[in-house]
């Protein structure tokens, strides 16, 4: 016991000197995707044939200039870029300076979605389709760090798809314009090379177990009022929706 108490007075310790954000709640109060999604497709059935064809279908989406660079630049992997992405189909520039509440509950809240993702990859360990191939990617810089990190379910999406339902929650009168930039930053994954087709659906599906349960979240709660309120006054200032 006093091992632990030590451990987690450290990590305060640390979040307060770097001044990052530490998790809502902890990996094991999170739901894991372990117990509750199927396992990835076994490489005999029919399921990884369809993998492997929207693997291919994906290097297709690479002739397309426009979506290929967004598809590279979806490679990112911060709150920046998040926000960045996310701000036209919001209808509002997001960032820490513009939106500062709802900066706060994305960072803490995508802090949190994220470590669902981490049991699934490390029980699974599954090859992914650039590695299973031996063929680049569009983005050669992540590929010796993820050629040994696991697959299943896509980390991306993860976070692409909380960040939209986080949003959509937010602005629900531009659900659509978000949720559908949440599933192309997913599909973006499977054009990438790095992801197959079902590591990027089951991300959707651990992403939307794991805002659900930070709504049961006291501090989450507080940090979403604050976020709505924020919304309400800037939305009615500019006349938006």
């Amino acid at each position: 016991m006093r091992g632990f108490c030590f451990f987690l007075l450290l990590a305060v310790a640390l979040s307060v000197r770097s001044q990052e954000p530490l998790p809502l709640l902890s990996p094991q109060q999170m739901p894991n995707p372990v117990r509750f999604l199927p396992p990835p497709p076994d490489t005999a059935s029919a399921a990884f044939e369809y993998d492997k064809a929207q693997y291919h279908w994906g290097k297709t989406q690479r002739q397309d200039s426009t979506r290929l660079a967004i598809a590279v630049r979806d490679a990112d992997w911060n709150i920046t870029y998040i926000c960045r992405v996310f701000s036209e189909p919001f209808g509002i520039t997001l960032s820490k300076e513009a939106t500062p509440a709802i900066y706060q509950l994305l960072y803490v809240a995508l802090i949190s979605t994220d470590q669902v993702g981490k049991l699934p990859k490390d029980f699974y360990h599954r090859t992914r389709p650039y590695v299973y191939y031996g063929e680049p990617t569009i983005y050669p810089q992540d590929e010796e760090e993820l050629r040994h990190n696991g697959s299943y379910p896509s980390g991306h999406t993860i976070e692409g798809w909380s960040a939209a339902l986080l949003l959509t929650e937010l602005n629900p009168d531009r659900a659509d314009t978000i949720l559908a930039r949440g599933y192309m930053y997913g599909e973006s994954r499977v054009i990438a090379g790095y992801h197959w087709q079902s590591d990027v659906d089951a991300g959707r599906l651990a992403a939307s177990a794991a805002i659900a349960r930070l709504h049961s979240d006291k501090r989450f709660q507080r940090l979403m009022k604050k976020a709505q309120r924020e919304y309400r006054r800037l939305a009615g200032k500019r006349g938006c929706k």
